[in-house]
């Protein structure tokens, strides 16, 4: 039979990053200075039993070929109904798709206390039916723009004004076109669409997934007023 770790060693973990994610970040005073959103370059999912029932551990980034990782994942562990996420976000289009297949599958989706889930990741939040962000859990948001490929804006440059123009022509239509398919999630999934308009176009588009001050941390209030949570914080299960 395989084995799990303990609820205790869990619980301990999850304390204990939830301790070290308390310093605010001086450039964000929204967000902890170093979220804990899990290093790995590829989204693991883990499953693991706590208190006598078993989730599913999503931590790392969303790289472009998680979709069919989660689906295995689901189908090998149908006795699963409740995913853990943590991570740094990735492949926008593909946090979509995974939220989708999270909501198909009618699962629970939970931010433990210490861990964050931030950008991409967001989809894969949502995408539960019945939602936790538990004290101490970080949902992080920013808007979402292409204009981080640095290498396509030098090479526009090097071409001048047409080349700039042309790049600034694609860039808003794709960015238009994943406002669209954002707004379309967020209504499916049933979050407000007063999260796009007041926190997350509201943030600065300008710097790259690397620049702090454009990360924006949900209050717990905020959290609730906007349908992220289902199910509002009420303190530790018993």
């Amino acid at each position: 039979m395989r084995r799990f770790a303990s609820l205790a060693a869990l619980c301990a973990l999850a304390f204990s990053q939830g301790a070290q994610a308390q310093q605010m970040d001086p450039d964000n005073p929204t967000c902890p200075a170093s979220p804990n959103w899990s290093t790995f370059r590829e989204m693991r999912f883990t499953p693991q039993e706590v208190s006598g029932r078993r989730v599913l551990l999503a931590e790392g980034v969303i790289d472009d070929n998680l979709v069919p990782r989660l689906q295995a994942a689901l189908d090998a562990n149908q006795d699963i109904s409740e995913v853990w996420l943590r991570s740094p976000g990735g492949n926008a289009r593909v946090g979509n798709q995974a939220g989708t297949i999270i909501r198909n599958n009618g699962m629970v989706t939970r931010i433990p206390n210490g861990w964050a889930c931030f950008s991409a990741c967001n989809f894969l939040f949502m995408g539960g039916g019945v939602r936790h962000v538990d004290a101490g859990g970080l949902f992080i948001v920013h808007m979402f723009t292409f204009t981080s490929n640095r290498e396509a804006i030098r090479q526009a440059r090097e071409r001048g004004d047409a080349g700039t123009v042309g790049l600034i022509g694609d860039i808003e239509q794709r960015s238009a076109l994943l406002a669209s398919e954002d707004n379309a999630f967020l209504l499916r999934m049933g979050i407000s669409r007063n999260l796009l308009t007041e926190i997350m176009y509201r943030q600065s588009a300008v710097g790259d997934a690397e620049n702090r001050s454009t990360r924006r941390c949900l209050t717990q209030e905020e959290v609730n007023r906007y349908f992220v949570a289902t199910v509002p914080w009420q303190g530790p299960r018993r």
